[in-house]
Formats: C-alpha cells, structure tokens, sequence
C-alpha cells in the first residue's frame, strides 16, 4: 500500500471538490461531501491549519470509494 502524506482538511476537501463531490452541509466542524450520484459520502472534520491523522484520512479515503493508488494521483493532479 502507498504511503498516504500528511495532508490539511481544506486541501482533501478542495481535491475531493474537483473530483465530482459536493459539499451538501456543514455541521459545527464537519463538512459533509456527496458524489454527484449521492452514492458515496463522505465527512471531514475541519479544523483551520490542522493536519487529518493517518488513520482517519485513510478512512475518508475508503468511504469515497478510492483505493490509495487513485487517492494519490488525485493530489497530484493540479
């Protein structure tokens, strides 16, 4: 498996935004994103300059429906 990078919730909300997924709702600190289909969802705690844990960006990653491979040139693509 790749390694995933440290990555910041504005930069996973911003690749999964170009990426076909909508922001439906913010709830508090959580932002709620749906493909366009409305199928998969997904929910990413948002805190202003902090760093999402390996585990938990891993997860958002699997609830999205991607593998680590296509999560990985998603971040690359400018």
């Amino acid at each position: 498996m790749p390694r995933i990078p440290p990555i910041k919730a504005d930069k996973l909300i911003k690749i999964f935004l170009r990426n076909g997924f909508i922001l439906k709702r913010i709830k508090g600190s959580h932002h709620i994103l749906v493909n366009n289909e409305g199928e998969k969802r997904v929910i990413i705690p948002y805190h202003q300059g902090k760093t999402l844990g390996k585990g938990l960006t891993v997860s958002i990653i699997k609830d999205a429906g991607l593998t680590p491979e296509e999560f990985l040139k998603l971040l690359r693509k400018k």
